[in-house]
């Protein structure tokens, strides 16, 4: 049994997004971001997901809304932490995963493309730096440099290269029967393959409409979908364009919108 836990959902801006608190919600494209004052489910915070299984947990991705997720959630473990790419959405909350360093020999393994674990690196490079002082804490961490598949606790990932933006090592992810793909434009004929026979697609889906130069929109899910046909999809990665109280009436059937805190069990 395998379960996932979305600790955010959102796109880099979040939901609600400052601008639109700041124009009094006047331009807000669905009120969205009024609604989220008072429905949790429009409330989101960056993408980031924890996949348990075997009393094993592990985190794919940690942006800046790492330490308000792990609160939310009561999260007391992480084994090991997976990155899909450089962007600081998913990396940023790095300095606050040092309350899960301890107990590893040589720290807390987390992989990613070389692109992804040099980011990190040059992000934070007091983290790797042995002559800095450690002060409140600094996270330990064991580096692993991934592009190919491999094996954490008993579970094989696969890295799924997609193109995103200008990034050089951006992966989707896929473990046993489910993809994790918060981040993508488009994805490489070479990368379909690996998106075969899925139980659970969970994928980006920054709006409904108004193409976007580095994000999938639901026309671009709806294609996808049709293409690797998955049992059931979850869309994340989500903008204030998305209101999932009348956009999920007119979506592909097997598809529903994540929010924050929900937990799926396959």
């Amino acid at each position: 049994m395998i379960e996932i836990l979305f600790l955010g959902t959102a796109t880099s801006h979040g939901v609600p997004v400052i601008d639109c608190v700041i124009k009094d919600y006047k331009f807000c494209p669905k009120n969205v971001c009024k609604l989220a004052k008072t429905n949790a489910k429009h409330n989101r915070t960056r993408s980031s997901i924890l996949v348990s299984y075997d009393k094993k947990s592990v985190l794919i991705d940690c942006g800046m809304d790492f330490r308000t997720q792990i609160l939310r959630e009561n999260i007391k473990n992480i084994d090991a932490a997976i990155f899909t790419h450089r962007h600081s959405d998913h990396i940023s909350g790095v300095p606050d995963i040092r309350s899960f360093c301890g107990g590893f020999e040589n720290g807390l393994p987390i992989y990613g493309s070389q692109e992804t674990i040099d980011a990190i690196s040059q992000s934070f490079s007091y983290i790797f730096d042995p002559n800095t002082f450690v002060g409140g804490g600094i996270p330990k961490l064991e580096r692993n440099i991934i592009n190919q598949n491999f094996n954490l606790f008993g579970l094989d990932f696969i890295p799924i290269p997609v193109v995103h933006g200008d990034c050089n090592g951006c992966f989707g992810y896929r473990f046993a029967n489910i993809a994790y793909i918060p981040d993508v434009k488009s994805i490489p004929q070479t990368s379909f393959k690996k998106l075969q026979n899925l139980d659970l697609l969970i994928v980006d889906c920054l709006r409904m409409e108004r193409p976007h130069s580095t994000h999938f929109i639901y026309a671009d899910v709806e294609n996808l979908i049709a293409k690797i046909n998955p049992k059931k999809v979850l869309g994340t990665h989500l903008c204030h364009d998305i209101n999932y109280e009348t956009d999920e009436k007119i979506i592909d059937s097997r598809m529903t919108f994540a929010y924050d805190g929900l937990r799926v069990s396959l």
